[in-house]
């Protein structure tokens, strides 16, 4: 898919190197987006996908952005909008699961799960709107977990996943003015590394969608790329879930 919907446009995306990160990158690139690729540890993942991009005729780079290291996160984001003049477009993608009881649930993992999942967001998009022009985007990666946490264990992810709707709907009031829309999209089960498909857990999960499969990183990308683009403007504030009816 090539279009100009986004042409002169540039895009930050945190966590972009893998999964629905990478799927998000290549199609914000082929609808015209410069894209800068945030990456924590996957170095040569990240530098793979710009050279993946570039051959297809877009334009990408790539910088590392610890997601838990403010600092580091802050002035990538900063470093994106100098090589490139401009950032219109901020996608928070990075993120991490640790699973476990609350018995047994450590303070570190906690904190860690807090310091990606949620803290990471806010601190790039206060970084990202310093940069932005009115009509800006910023898209987060939520999570179906939010709405409904089946299992075990999650407790901790789906605190980190619920707290991103409200900081969503805030955002989206103090953004609003500037026009600047602020949106969740909302994950269920998508074949990646983290949550592969052909899994015995996978299976368990499918007993519990409308739709028994895991989705494909580049529908939620499709998903992404809306909010990203000119039809929606007029979204803000919004929790959209690409779930296959986890939560129905």
């Amino acid at each position: 898919m090539n279009t100009t919907k986004l042409a002169g446009k540039v895009a930050f995306i945190n966590g972009g190197s893998r999964g629905i990160g990478a799927a998000t990158a290549r199609r914000l690139a082929a609808e015209g987006a410069k894209v800068v690729i945030g990456y924590g540890a996957s170095a040569i993942a990240a530098e793979a996908l710009v050279g993946e991009i570039e051959a297809a005729g877009g334009t990408a780079w790539a910088i590392k952005a610890d997601a838990a290291n403010a600092t580091e996160l802050s002035n990538a984001v900063n470093a994106a909008a100098d090589r490139f003049g401009r950032l219109d477009i901020l996608v928070n993608n990075a993120g991490v699961l640790h699973l476990g009881p609350v018995d047994q649930f450590s303070l570190e993992d906690f904190d860690r799960t807090l310091a990606i999942n949620v803290r990471a967001v806010f601190v790039a998009s206060k970084a990202a709107v310093a940069h932005m022009k009115d009509g800006g985007r910023i898209i987060n990666i939520g999570s179906t977990n939010a709405q409904r946490m089946p299992f075990q264990g999650g407790a901790a992810y789906a605190m980190s996943k619920s707290a991103l709707v409200g900081l969503v709907k805030g955002m989206a009031r103090d953004l609003g003015p500037r026009n600047i829309t602020v949106n969740n999209v909302a994950p269920g089960p998508i074949d990646t590394e983290m949550n592969p498909a052909e899994s015995d857990f996978a299976t368990v999960m499918h007993g519990l969608m409308a739709l028994p499969r895991h989705g494909k990183a580049e529908e939620v990308a499709g998903m992404v790329a809306y909010l990203a683009g000119p039809e929606a403007g007029f979204v803000t504030g919004a929790d959209l879930l690409i779930d296959g009816g986890f939560a129905a």
